[in-house]
């Protein structure tokens, strides 16, 4: 199955939160339309195992790893050569196959999924026009693999975490008169900064984002940013606060009719000033 569209109508972090919570697996491709410097659109691919990242490149030649590894020189050039194109077995993770074979270190590969994966996903938080389209059950090529993965939407936190310019999201983040309200039991078990954590805590639905930036002393914009990372993650929804308000009414007051039969039973004038007094109270009680 394949699902297309474009950013404008899916932002990118609704995107990796579909494949999280989906368990997809097959290959997300990002065409940026060409501005008015570019001539050529740009193309980026993400490789998703059930949900999770497990490859980045901007190439379909099977040479992205490959090329990120030689550039850091770790392995002599003939060496890797022999190694990469001649040894390594089809279906093996490139990473684990050099990791295995003592060329690169466990702290290396971390290294390079960050590179890889990590630093290229944050840049594409920016895109504001391009299309996508997601192929399911696509080859994923084991040049491609450092052997390493990460969850779709932990990807997304460190993205937007990251990022500078929010144009592209501008539209997409909680308006800052609603509130806030967990969509989970008991505390997430994402590591949160100690800004994301402060904004957890009124996760109730009670307050507005607004009130939430006058609390934290923060501007609320910030507040709406981080909002958004937890509605990203899948922990937290929008939800729009009810709001108390005394709605004063006028009391009509009591027809005259009404008080000259209350003196024929003679009924005191103090009860009737009693009862106005009294219907006007409940009136104006909310």
């Amino acid at each position: 199955m394949t699902i297309s569209g474009a950013l404008s109508d899916f932002s990118l972090p609704e995107i990796f939160q579909l494949i999280e919570k989906g368990h997809k697996t097959g290959l997300l491709t990002l065409r940026a339309l060409p501005d008015a410097q570019d001539t050529q659109a740009q193309y980026f691919y993400i490789w998703v195992r059930e949900g999770r990242i497990v490859a980045a490149a901007n190439r379909l030649d099977q040479q992205g790893l490959v090329s990120l590894i030689a550039q850091r020189q770790w392995v002599s050039d003939r060496v890797f050569d022999k190694l990469v194109h001649w040894c390594c077995p089809i279906s093996e993770p490139l990473g684990m196959y050099l990791k295995a074979q003592g060329v690169l270190q466990a702290e290396q590969l971390k290294q390079l999924f960050q590179i890889q994966v990590l630093k290229q996903v944050c840049g594409l938080f920016q895109l504001k026009d391009a299309e996508f389209k997601f192929e399911q059950n696509v080859h994923i090529p084991p040049r491609e693999l450092t052997g390493l993965s990460v969850p779709a939407t932990e990807a997304a936190l460190v993205g937007l975490r990251v990022l500078r310019n929010w144009e592209a999201l501008a539209d997409r983040l909680p308006d800052a008169n609603e509130g806030l309200a967990s969509t989970i039991e008991g505390q997430p078990h994402y590591r949160l900064n100690a800004q994301e954590w402060q904004v957890w805590e009124y996760t109730k639905g009670t307050v507005s984002l607004w009130v939430i930036a006058e609390q934290l002393r923060l501007p609320v914009e910030t507040v709406q940013q981080i909002a958004f990372r937890l509605i990203t993650l899948g922990i937290a929804e929008e939800v729009p606060l009810v709001v108390n308000t005394k709605v004063k009414q006028a009391v009509e007051p009591l027809p005259s009719q009404i008080i000259d039969e209350a003196k024929q039973e003679n009924v005191s004038n103090s009860f009737v000033q009693n009862l106005v007094g009294f219907l006007r109270n409940k009136v104006l009680t909310p």
